[in-house]
Parts: C-alpha cells; sequence; structure tokens
C-alpha cells in the first residue's frame, strides 16, 4: 500500500472497490473482507480517540477522546457526534459488562468505573493493597463476569493525559472479582500491558506490551496466556511480533481472529492488523493515521469501528466480532 495514496485519498468522496487499503496477506483473509465494503470516515475532530465500544439498545459508539477529557458518542441513525460525558477523567479503555453497563478505565482518577442505568457512577477499583492504581488503560470481561484490565499508567507521564505522578505499584494486569470486588494480580511481567481480550473460548488471554515507547528496542509484541480455573494466567507466549509499529487495543472476532490498532509506524503499517489465531498475519486495513483501539458493532457484529488519531473510521467485514469483547 502505497503511503502517498493514503495521504492523498479524499476519504469524503467514493472509492472504487474494491477498497485498496483493505489488504489481504493471506488468503484466510478472504473470508473476513468484503469486496464491496469499503472504510469511511465517520468523524474527525479528536486529538487521541480511544476505547471505543458499541450501544446496540441504542444504535450508538461511544468512545473516548483522552487529552480533551471526554467521552463522545456517535449516533447509528444520524452519524452525528455528540459528547456523552465530559469532563471524563481522561477516560481510556471502554467495554460493558454481562449486564450490559459500561465499564470505564480512567486516566486521571485512577480507577475503573462502571456506568449505572440511571446514569451514576459506581467506582469498582481504585486502589490495590492500600495503594492508588497507576491509571488503568483497557479493559475486558470474562464470561463468568470477572473485569480483567491494564495498568501501565500512562495518565502519570504528564499532564496531557491526566497528571504528572509518582507510579505507587508495578505496571500490572489484574483480575476484578464480581462477586466479592476484590483484586489479584494475573501477570507484572509485562512492561507496558496495554490491550486485552480474550479468545472465543476465553482460554486464551491476549495482552498487548507498548514497552517500546519507555525502552529503547523493546519489542512490540501481542502476548498469548493460558487462563486456568478462569481465575489465573499461566504459559505465557509471544503471539505476535508486530516488528515496525506498536500494537494498542484489539477484538477478537468469532473465528478467533485478533484484530489490532497499530500506530507508532509510519502511514505504510498504521492501521489495524488482522492474526489469525496461529500468530501470522493475514490482513491489513490502512489508514492515513495512527490507530489506538477499534470494536465491532453494529447490529449484526459485522462492522468494524476503530478510533485513530483524530478520527473515527469504519468497515463492514464478513465476520463477526465476540459479543461484550
Amino acid at each position: 500500500m502505497s503511503a502517498d495514496y493514503l495521504l492523498e485519498r479524499d476519504w469524503t468522496r467514493p472509492v472504487r472497490y474494491p477498497d485498496p487499503a483493505v489488504e489481504a496477506l493471506d488468503r484466510r483473509f478472504a473470508s473476513c473482507r468484503i469486496g464491496s465494503a469499503a472504510i469511511e470516515r465517520l468523524w474527525t475532530g479528536a486529538r487521541w480517540a480511544e476505547g471505543p465500544v458499541w450501544f446496540g439498545d441504542h444504535r450508538a459508539l461511544v468512545f473516548s477522546d483522552i487529552p480533551n477529557d471526554r467521552m463522545l458518542r456517535w449516533s447509528e441513525e444520524t452519524g452525528e457526534v455528540s459528547v456523552f460525558r465530559a469532563p471524563a477523567m481522561n477516560a481510556n479503555g471502554n467495554t460493558r459488562d454481562r449486564q450490559g453497563r459500561l465499564v470505564t478505565c480512567e486516566h486521571l482518577s485512577r480507577r475503573v468505573t462502571r456506568t449505572e442505568p440511571d446514569g451514576a457512577v459506581t467506582v469498582l477499583i481504585d486502589r490495590f493493597e492500600g495503594k492508588r492504581l497507576n491509571g488503568p488503560n483497557d479493559v475486558v470481561v470474562h464470561p463468568d463476569g470477572s473485569i480483567w484490565f491494564t495498568d501501565p499508567g500512562y495518565g502519570l507521564d504528564g499532564y496531557y493525559e491526566g497528571e504528572q505522578a509518582e507510579f505507587e505499584l508495578p505496571n500490572r494486569t489484574y483480575r476484578l472479582d464480581p462477586a466479592s470486588g476484590e483484586a489479584s494480580v494475573v501477570d507484572e511481567a509485562l512492561l507496558k500491558p496495554n490491550g486485552l481480550a480474550f479468545s472465543p473460548d476465553a482460554s486464551t488471554l491476549y495482552v498487548a506490551d507498548t514497552g517500546a515507547s519507555h525502552r529503547r528496542g523493546h519489542p512490540r509484541q501481542i502476548h498469548a496466556f493460558e487462563v486456568a480455573d478462569g481465575r489465573r494466567l499461566a504459559r505465557q507466549r509471544v503471539f505476535h511480533d508486530f516488528a515496525a509499529g506498536s500494537p494498542d487495543g484489539f477484538r477478537v472476532d468469532v473465528e478467533g481472529n485478533v484484530w489490532a490498532a497499530v500506530a507508532w509506524g509510519g502511514p505504510e503499517v498504521d492501521g489495524v492488523r488482522v492474526i489469525a489465531p496461529d500468530g501470522e498475519p493475514i490482513g491489513a486495513i490502512h489508514l492515513p493515521e495512527g490507530a489506538a483501539n477499534l470494536c465491532f458493532g453494529g447490529a449484526r457484529r459485522n462492522r468494524l469501528f476503530i478510533a485513530a488519531s483524530q478520527s473515527l473510521y469504519a468497515l463492514y467485514v464478513d465476520v463477526q466480532g465476540m459479543p461484550y469483547a
């Protein structure tokens, strides 16, 4: 894919099918791609878009704009974007729990919250063993209702996405028990744990390590862990090494493919990389901006929504995303 094409493309005009910015890297991508579907730029105007989550009951997408300290809502019915919540504690990653409630990671408050049906905000966790969390980043819900989240503390690095402060805890991935409300550490080996998602059968947890932005030469990888008894992680392995470009947030489809947002790799790399369950890349979605996170939505969970730097993009695909992923 030519970088010049992406930079010169007029995203307000139709594009000839098949969209050249949707690239097959392996024949297995054929079952995921719709030839008569093109990437659409739905909106632009963020400073760093993150954490998209689909609300089918409202036909709307909620996503974060971290530096602007707001959460936004895109309406499928009108195509308009409005403010969902502001201030938003520099919210980052979002998901929905098994009751359909919004669960959010917040940089500024250094907590994970749940938004109740009446709009009230419940704090699920802001401390571990008496110390403040670093700044939760991304979150996913296990089939048993437990909430798993990463805590790399990017909001502590300065005042752009949070508030500069000292780290009180190591960078970790946590599990929050739905019944007791108690948290446990499931991993602290990754330098900067970031995006995470379960495999379709929840036997594997994938976690991105974005430590490359903090340590020169640190590999840009997604790791895979075996989920033991639904509570612990074991048998860590490298699932995919991105080399150029850094993986951020990602989601998994019903076939087990990982759709990963990629940034900081330049115009020829940034966008989305689709990785088969065996760890091999099978497809790429090229964007003129680095992508931070994504989710599946629409009435049939076959529309990929991508939060990419300043903009929100969408692409219909021929596979469904996992529900509540």
